[in-house]
């Protein structure tokens, strides 16, 4: 039998708690065996696990993208704010092929994608060789959004995942 994900069960723990705002007893005990519960429950809903093979790149990983979230807020609110000067905004798609196969990692991908403003994860193909990306400011320049997302996401992705 495989060991419960702690993580996930002291996550779950936390939330109940917190939505029941309080620490006592009682609710620390039906919180845990509902949180145990449900991680058994779904367990066969969800076959394939990840295996995180280089955790230290994951680490290097979110720290280059809160760093990048932090970078995109300005420049969102730049554009918002109009402060880009006489330079014409234009938004856009980007087609970004993929070599990053692994559920998780495309999954995780999203999520970045998604969290940094000024992007969205607008599509993937149905092989998943290609994601659609919406830029806000796209500049005239697809090439170094198609670089950003292979070299800085997509490699370190692969490395933890693959």
């Amino acid at each position: 039998m495989r060991r419960l994900p702690i993580l996930l069960v002291g996550g779950l723990l936390a939330m109940w708690l917190l939505l029941n705002g309080t620490l006592a007893p009682v609710q620390i005990v039906v919180g845990t065996v509902l949180a145990v519960s449900l991680v058994l429950v779904f367990r066969a809903a969800r076959p394939v696990q990840p295996r995180l093979r280089r955790p230290q790149i994951a680490m290097r990983l979110f720290a280059h993208v809160l760093l990048d979230i932090v970078r995109s807020n300005f420049a969102v609110a730049r554009v918002i704010l109009g402060l880009v000067r006489d330079r014409k905004v234009s938004s856009g798609f980007v087609k970004v092929p993929l070599d990053l196969r692994d559920p998780h990692g495309l999954a995780v991908l999203a999520a970045i994608v998604t969290s940094t403003p000024g992007t969205v994860w607008a599509d993937l193909a149905r092989d998943g060789s290609t994601l659609t990306l919406h830029v806000l400011d796209l500049q005239d320049d697809e090439a170094a959004w198609v670089r950003t997302i292979k070299q800085r996401y997509e490699r370190a992705l692969m490395e933890i995942f693959e």
